[in-house]
């Protein structure tokens, strides 16, 4: 095989599983597709421009012998890719858990625990200001919380006890992929900017970088299927 496939099949094996089970009856996914794509765009956006500064300034960078070469805005296709590929598959276990399990509510236990971690992380994101993937990852990932809970009456449809379930469990997958990014390495990272605390291979800014990206496209997807209930438009 062609090593320099290497990052795209990594991407096409992890979503391979979620899209055969999207057309599963009960959950019926692909119905989702025109909220789910709607959704991805502006965290994708956020996300690719976060991810080119970083590579640019050397907080990562990526393996030239395990990318195809074709590059947008510096950054190889694959890892625009990633920005689409991975909250597919998130978004798609989130479904399965509100569609399986419709009875799990929103309640002030998971509220705390996000408020909490909002908190957590943006002390620690001033603590390590000097790191630059520690210091934005933990204060994007506050910041976006802050915001979620003062507009909160407009995102009413996110459920937090389903998302963070949907997260520990998407975590596994996560961690697999990943895993097999950072070990290789497709990425690398620099870290002077990091914490240098790993899971095996893998930075704990990850674990935080990819909880915000799934929360995003959750929310945002949550919000225009609420738009869509609210005007009585079929699924």
């Amino acid at each position: 095989m062609n090593p320099h496939y290497t990052y795209f099949l990594i991407l096409a094996t992890s979503i391979l599983g979620p899209l055969a089970l999207s057309f599963d009856k009960k959950v019926a996914f692909w119905k989702q597709y025109r909220y789910l794509f709607a959704a991805m765009v502006l965290p994708a956006l956020f996300y690719i421009s976060w991810d080119a500064w970083f590579t640019v300034h050397g907080v990562w960078w990526f393996n030239e012998a395990y990318i195809t070469g074709f590059k947008i805005a510096g950054l190889p296709i694959e890892e625009i890719l990633f920005f689409f590929v991975v909250p597919y598959c998130c978004v798609f276990i989130y479904e399965c858990i509100r569609c399986y399990f419709p009875k799990i509510k929103n309640n002030f236990f998971a509220e705390n625990i996000l408020k909490g971690l909002a908190i957590i992380f943006l002390l620690l994101g001033f603590l390590y200001e000097d790191k630059a993937y520690t210091f934005f990852s933990f204060f994007f990932f506050a910041v976006f919380v802050i915001l979620y809970f003062l507009l909160k009456k407009y995102f009413s449809s996110f459920n937090i006890t389903t998302f963070l379930i949907a997260w520990l469990i998407t975590l596994i997958p996560f961690l697999i992929v990943n895993g097999f990014l950072t070990a290789l390495p497709v990425v690398l990272y620099n870290d002077a900017e990091n914490l240098g605390k790993r899971i095996d291979t893998i930075p704990i800014e990850d674990i935080v970088y990819g909880m915000l990206l799934i929360m995003l496209n959750i929310i945002l997807f949550e919000k225009l299927r609420e738009k869509r209930k609210s005007k009585n438009i079929p699924a």
